[in-house]
């Protein structure tokens, strides 16, 4: 005779109540057959479990002992069960977002407050990464999301555009351009200018606009990413041209932002791994992602 879940489960209920009566409704069934399993049981394990004292079950000792590694089972169980509804209804899960710095703060952070606002029980984890190693990333599958500034998807993924607008300028407290609506490259002739690093694509462009029309600035910092840039400009050390979610997320306190008349494109890219399986939780993620994105496009079109 081989020791069966039945038998164990006769044990626990006899154990918990102390009673063959109460363990025979809790189990649906009748006070003989509990006690003919409990019998099967000692039989089985080849102990006694329960001394018959006054017509009632004491447990021995080894009974006690074997209660205890019953109840860890059953514990592990009942977890397993609590996480597999959890995950059922999707109030629990892991989800993992790699995105490019400049998108960590700008565009994210409303996103998951929107998705921790929905799942608080859920894991989320974002992992800030420069190309073109975030590229290799998502196309290694590492990540079930991805943010990217580039129109194509990666190999193994899919792109869907979240946010498409231009570059903004960044002015501090009390400076002359903030009288305009929109400014012209020659309105930054002779300014104090911050600047991204020169391996940057949009620094690039930035100075390639100016070269374009023979604009001089003064170029007073270089740095590594626009919310240094506007950290910068905010303590009046220049103005610049930035990314708009950036600007628009650090407006107030000392800086404002404006659009200029050259457009120099800025986008946002939804990535998705063709291979690893999506689940309801990414779906959400991404809805909320568009729901920010969407605002942030209302934002910027309103100020153009």
């Amino acid at each position: 005779m081989l020791l069966t879940h039945r038998l164990i489960d006769v044990f626990r209920a006899v154990m918990n109540t102390g009673n063959v009566t109460r363990a025979a409704e809790l189990l649906h069934t009748s006070q003989p057959t509990v006690s003919r399993e409990l019998a099967r049981l000692e039989q089985v394990v080849g102990m006694t479990l329960f001394d018959r004292v006054r017509g009632r079950l004491q447990p021995t000792a080894r009974a006690v002992q074997l209660f205890d590694e019953v109840q860890r089972s059953y514990v592990g169980l009942e977890r397993v069960a609590a996480t597999a509804e959890s995950l059922r209804h999707f109030a629990q899960g892991r989800l993992s977002v790699a995105c490019l710095p400049a998108l960590s703060h700008g565009l994210l952070p409303a996103a998951c407050a929107e998705f921790v606002a929905a799942h608080p029980q859920a894991s989320l984890s974002i992992t800030p990464q420069e190309s073109p190693l975030l590229e290799e990333w998502l196309s290694a599958q590492r990540f079930d999301l991805g943010l990217t500034e580039h129109a194509e998807p990666p190999p193994g993924t899919t792109a869907e555009d979240l946010f498409v607008g231009d570059e903004v300028a960044v002015l501090p407290d009390g400076h002359r351009l903030l009288g305009q609506n929109v400014l012209q490259a020659t309105d930054f002739a002779g300014e104090s200018f911050v600047s991204l690093a020169p391996q940057d694509a949009y620094r690039q462009a930035i100075d390639a606009m100016f070269a374009a029309q023979g604009v001089q600035r003064r170029l007073v910092i270089e740095t590594t990413s626009a919310v240094s840039v506007c950290a910068l400009v905010r303590q009046g050390l220049g103005v610049s041209i930035v990314n708009p979610l950036t600007a628009i997320e650090l407006e107030g306190l000392g800086l404002h932002w404006r659009p200029i008349s050259v457009s120099i494109p800025f986008r946002v890219t939804l990535i998705r791994p063709l291979q690893r399986p999506s689940t309801p939780l990414a779906d959400t993620f991404a809805s909320a992602l568009r729901d920010v994105a969407r605002r942030l496009q209302r934002r910027a079109g309103a100020a153009g």
